[in-house]
């Protein structure tokens, strides 16, 4: 079934729909360890509330791909994440709430640190404080140079992270390939254009990242530049639009609330801690239909090969169940938006377990919340992109199709 036609059968009603993604939440087995981050972990909550709803597994895009955070994250709202796919910039400046124009090529910065040789050894320049990255912005914004028609941007996001904007009416298209090679013990990549349109603005990348080698010579961490996601501003069709969704997005870390934004959500401020998530879905249950409640952690810890630092972050998560189940959503659903295994240290291919609870549920035998049970789950396994469609009508909020 089409997005279109999916939208077409929404219809209105007073139900609430609860997202709890818990981002990077698939692992693997780490040697003498006895199974994956979340089979290891003590998860009563989740996995009681496992044994009274419908499970199964997820494929974020489709088998043996690994996603990114942003096509993994549309597929969850039910947009096509090949159609939706846009660059890591854009997302990361709608986190921000920077305005964007139509004159403007974006991409996410990560600051990083090199050695003499122009070798990277830390692809988070040791994962600097925002304060760090406010001021590396303002020198690089200060003294980058790329002539009177072209305004350059530099403005941080959180930690290592930034953006760049170039704006100017001489930019056509910005699909330019990522200088992250995605790995330390390697020099950064020459940008290049991924089509003839977008020949022109690797010219004043190139200008960009040379400058930046100069003007953060000096910096004792963030003294090198990596360039990801390159896109320019598009405009999606809301979750209210297509779905009749009053949508919260209740998210601490910005690229997360730039997806939301994107989409169409009211996005809240100023939440740093899980307890604080939690008790703002509290606080704004009675405005809102659906909410999409966004844990972090997991996919860092992940990332910096911590199985147990992992462990303990799922086993954070758990106590808060109790918490969201008190307020009786007609449909709550669990997941994540991609694995990433600490053991990989990076995002992987490997399928998510997912719950949906509703009185409307068709309950299975599944007792656990994890990997290897959920695969023995009612859902069976699905791409995500039909997660959207299964909670819609687990809410009774699509209509039959056809006569």
């Amino acid at each position: 079934m089409s997005d279109f036609q999916i939208d077409d059968l929404v219809i209105e009603n007073d139900s609430k729909i609860v997202y709890l993604i818990i981002d990077g939440l698939g692992g693997l087995p780490m040697e003498g360890r006895g199974g994956t981050e979340l089979q290891i972990a003590k998860t009563p909550h989740l996995d009681a509330l496992a044994e009274c709803s419908i499970c199964g597994l997820l494929d974020p895009i489709s088998p043996g791909i690994t996603p990114g955070s942003g096509p993994s994250h549309f597929a969850l709202f039910g947009y096509d994440p090949l159609e939706s796919n846009i660059g890591r910039g854009i997302l990361e400046a709608a986190g921000i709430d920077f305005p964007l124009t139509s004159k403007d090529i974006v991409a996410r910065i990560n600051y990083a640190t090199v050695n003499n040789e122009g070798i990277i050894t830390d692809r988070r320049a040791g994962r600097i404080s925002s304060e760090e990255n406010h001021r590396i912005c303002a020198k690089l914004e200060k003294n980058i140079d790329l002539g009177s028609d072209m305004e350059v941007l530099v403005k941080p996001v959180k930690e290592h992270r930034a953006i760049l904007v170039m704006r100017s009416e001489k930019l056509e298209e910005g699909d330019i390939a990522d200088t992250d090679p995605q790995r330390e013990g390697s020099a950064p990549l020459p940008p290049h254009a991924l089509n003839p349109q977008s020949e022109n603005t690797v010219k004043y990348v190139e200008s960009f990242l040379d400058q930046s080698w100069k003007i953060l010579s000096d910096e004792p961490k963030a003294n090198a530049v990596l360039l990801r996601g390159f896109a320019r501003h598009r405009v999606y069709r809301s979750l209210q639009e297509r779905f009749k969704l009053k949508a919260l997005a209740i998210a601490t870390y910005p690229m997360y609330k730039g997806i939301a934004r994107l989409l169409g959500m009211k996005v809240l401020d100023d939440l740093i801690t899980l307890d604080d998530e939690v008790e703002a879905l509290k606080e704004n249950y009675d405005q809102y239909d659906f909410f999409y409640l966004h844990v972090k952690h997991t996919d860092s810890r992940g990332e910096d090969g911590d199985f147990d630092a992992k462990v303990k972050v799922i086993e954070e998560v758990d106590r808060v169940v109790p918490r969201i189940t008190q307020l009786n959503p007609d449909v709550l659903v669990v997941t994540g938006d991609h694995s990433t295994p600490a053991k990989l240290k990076s995002h992987s291919w490997h399928t998510l377990p997912v719950l949906i609870n509703s009185r409307f549920a068709r309950v299975d035998e599944v007792k656990k919340f994890d990997e290897i049970s959920c695969a023995q789950g009612g859902l069976g396994r699905s791409a995500t992109i039909h997660l959207m469609s299964l909670s819609l009508a687990h809410a009774l909020r699509l209509t039959k199709f056809g006569a």
